[in-house]
């Protein structure tokens, strides 16, 4: 990130990290003590029953909510003590892409697409439609690209999320559940998607799912988290070897409920 100060410091540090992060809401504990770190270019899958609130940490990391003890800091800096305006300067960096998709059903997915560039600035329209064109192109969606939101299944919606995240050019792309209610070719479409953003576009990646076949195809690490504590951080191949009983009842679970492909 070119507008944050580096050193030689801090460049030992890695990406993205939670230090012994924890929140309340209405004094009910939703996160403890956790602590993880993502490096440059990494796809961390945060894992979990549903309802463990496993998306908090993305909108802390948004600046969208603030922790209430802990320390969070990207590319060597910490954020928890940042003001609205430092805040925005952080999300020029990095996007997050909602569960329900949080586009605009009064605009066509070529406008969608097309918002954070005219937001943004500096281009001419047709450098715009050049860059919709490929952005569109990148997420298979070039034949829905004047057709409204409202008319897409949710997962052509995901999609479209996603170029309208990439347009703004972020570092860092954050994935709330992005399989939840879509069947298994749309969940592997999306997988294609990240894994492409990954490696071909160096994107790092932080994937909120309860979904352990898509963890496998993207994780580089994973954190689990049960009843609010990182009950596993580390990588995808010791998480699947843990004899935790916790973990491993996750994964007993996960593997009866997904259907054989």
């Amino acid at each position: 990130m070119s507008d944050f100060p580096s050193n030689a410091e801090q460049s030992l540090e890695p990406f993205i990290s939670f230090s012994h992060v924890g929140i309340s809401f209405d004094g009910r504990q939703v996160l403890e003590d956790v602590s993880f770190y993502v490096d440059r270019g990494q796809t961390l899958c945060i894992l979990g029953r549903s309802g463990v609130d496993k998306s908090v940490a993305l909108r802390m990391l948004m600046g969208f909510l603030k922790p209430d003890e802990g320390s969070i800091r990207v590319d060597g800096q910490e954020i928890t003590t940042l003001s609205e305006e430092g805040l925005r300067a952080i999300r020029k960096h990095i996007t997050m892409v909602f569960q329900n998709g949080a586009i605009f059903d009064s605009m066509s997915v070529n406008e969608n697409v097309a918002f954070p560039l005219r937001e943004r600035g500096g281009l001419t329209e047709d450098q715009i439609q050049e860059k919709v064109s490929q952005l569109i192109g990148v997420v298979g969606a070039e034949d829905v690209a004047d057709a409204l939101p409202a008319s897409l299944s949710t997962g052509r919606r995901r999609a479209v999320a996603i170029a309208r995240a990439l347009a703004a050019e972020p570092e860092v792309v954050l994935y709330d559940e992005p399989t939840t209610m879509v069947d298994p070719i749309i969940a592997r479409r999306l997988g294609d998607l990240i894994e492409i953003l990954q490696h071909h576009l160096g994107k790092t990646s932080i994937v909120v799912t309860h979904d352990m076949r898509f963890a496998e195809r993207l994780a580089d690490l994973v954190l689990f988290l049960h009843q609010g504590r990182a009950q596993y951080f580390g990588p995808l191949k010791g998480f699947l070897a843990s004899p935790d009983p916790h973990i491993q009842q996750f994964l007993a679970l996960d593997a009866y409920l997904l259907p054989s492909e």
